[in-house]
């Protein structure tokens, strides 16, 4: 980008071609970098001392892992950044101008990938499985011929190295990293507020809002690079811009080429446009969200589905606000009704989680309000012999006798219909385990998120081996309440790759880098 942010500015297109045919090598080479790990892997398990018929299942998936890698040598070269490059060039994201723009880039991107493809492929070899004949029909390559009737002959002739070769996948993390917009994706906002829990009585603490529990919060903005970078080119000091209130920064946004183009300005309709004329030019498929309201209605979401559809995507993913618990949810939305009772209702419904913990059995009695937890008991199964192996769900009841002594039965139905009660599930437990069971469940009701509950009870460090396995067990039931697509902020790292960005599904944690999956306490 030569010039960005100002009249002059331009798309320096000799550049882009240059950088897009040192990409697919790089790529083509990883490939080779990947095949040697898979020969290593192959290597350490034929060596291994088990016998054949134990070794022969891994050996086999590892083998048709290369077979299927080394002959097609699949890529997935790709773009980040759109947003900013369109505000750059002073177009707003989602008109016609825009839309061309982008298409038109993609074109480039698509013709220079397989130009680089198949140059390889003359020094090189193509990939082993390539049959011009069977590609004689394809879009994708008709597109590519019409384009540049020379690079197709060259195609047919030397091959191409790769089968295919472009992907825009969701770039979220390298976007952060590169303080850009993501995929194609618009700017999520040029400025918005977040709050900092701050202690009030720290030095130079900012308090500039306090909760209605009475913790206290410092607001400040944070601001999208790229918006900064066009206040510098348009006479803004920067540092008096973060200084500025919100009104002004948001008159300073209705100047600049991001005014109306944000998720929640674009319409829906050229956003889906603009992905089906870029999916023309990408060989593999796009990571797009179309953001709707929550009172969308089935037919316009259907209406969503369906021009895209009509414009030639392969997929598309639509977001409903407010339709996945956990899930970019605005702090509006977060209505009274919804908040958890601080007294505690006589009778509340309860799952009951059966796990072990070593060679011990251990069962949890979970109630729940509006279908999220609301306490915790847990303790050995033992404890619980009357209650059948083949109940998981009833109610908990508080119970309180004439001298006001307080104690919670499990009430369940059995299989021939018959209510039953196990009484004082409350005391049934050893005493140090109900006391810590107590103090979990005021700070369940009292609305930390469960994935901050568990990840509190994960690192409480405490002295006795029992006390410690009670730890685990609450930490394994209470996993299975996150909210799947939940971001793991501990810290913890994947123990294949080392990433840090994992999220929650069903209970266990994955890693969205390389797909490694652990679960359990």
């Amino acid at each position: 980008m030569d010039n960005p942010f100002t009249e002059q500015a331009s798309f320096n297109t000799g550049l882009f071609k240059k950088h897009v045919a040192m990409a697919m090598r790089l790529m083509d080479d990883l490939i080779d970098l990947e095949m040697e790990k898979i020969e290593a892997i192959l290597a350490k398990v034929k060596s291994d001392p088990e016998d054949e018929d134990v070794k022969r299942v891994e050996i086999e998936l590892w083998e048709k892992i290369k077979e299927k890698s080394m002959g097609a040598r699949r890529t997935g070269l790709g773009i980040t950044g759109e947003g900013d490059m369109l505000a750059a060039l002073g177009y707003t994201y989602g008109s016609d101008k825009s839309i061309e723009f982008a298409a038109n880039t993609q074109k480039m991107l698509a013709v220079e990938a397989y130009r680089s493809s198949v140059n390889v492929a003359k020094e090189r070899g193509a990939f082993p499985i390539y049959n011009a004949r069977k590609e004689e029909n394809n879009p994708m390559i008709s597109r590519i011929r019409k384009e540049d009737e020379a690079l197709y002959d060259d195609m047919v002739r030397y091959g191409r190295r790769n089968v295919s070769m472009l992907t825009i996948a969701p770039t979220g993390t390298t976007s952060l990293m590169t303080q850009t917009t993501s995929g194609i994706e618009p700017v999520f906002l040029p400025f918005y507020k977040r709050r900092r829990k701050v202690n009030p009585n720290d030095i130079n603490a900012t308090v500039s809002f306090k909760d209605e529990n009475g913790d206290c919060f410092e607001e400040y903005y944070v601001f999208h690079h790229n918006f900064l970078v066009w206040c510098q080119v348009n006479g803004y000091d920067v540092e008096a811009v973060k200084k500025m209130s919100e009104t002004e920064v948001a008159k300073l946004v209705r100047k600049s080429p991001y005014n109306k183009a944000t998720s929640n300005d674009i319409d829906w309709v050229a956003k889906v446009k603009m992905q089906g004329r870029m999916q023309k030019w990408v060989d593999h498929s796009i990571s797009v969200t179309v953001n709707l309201p929550k009172d969308i209605s089935e037919e316009m979401v259907a209406e969503v589905y369906k021009t895209a559809w009509e414009a030639g995507c392969k997929g598309i993913t639509v977001y409903r606000d407010g339709s996945r618990t956990g899930v970019l949810v605005s702090a509006k939305d977060g209505k009274p009704g919804n908040a958890k009772p601080k007294k505690r209702p006589e009778s509340l419904d309860a799952d009951v989680i059966r796990f072990k913990n070593g060679k011990d059995e251990w069962i949890a009695f979970v109630g729940k309000w509006n279908g999220k937890p609301y306490e915790i008991f847990t303790g050995l199964m033992d404890d619980t012999r009357n209650l059948p192996k083949g109940i998981t769900s009833g109610k908990i009841v508080k119970f309180k006798d004439s001298e006001g002594n307080k104690r919670y039965d499990f009430h369940y139905v059995d299989k021939y219909g018959f209510e039953n009660v196990l009484g004082g599930i409350s005391h049934m437990f050893s005493q140090e385990y109900w006391n810590y069971a107590k103090l979990i469940s005021g700070v369940i009701r009292n609305g930390m998120p469960v994935v901050d509950i568990v990840n509190l009870v994960r690192s409480l460090n405490l002295n006795e081996e029992s006390i410690n396995t009670w730890k685990n067990g609450v930490e394994r039931a209470l996993k299975q309440y996150i909210p799947n697509g939940t971001k793991d902020e501990s810290g913890a790292k994947c123990e294949k790759c080392g990433s840090t960005n994992l999220v929650y599904e069903e209970g266990c944690l994955h890693c969205q880098d390389c797909g490694y999956s652990k679960c359990g306490g």
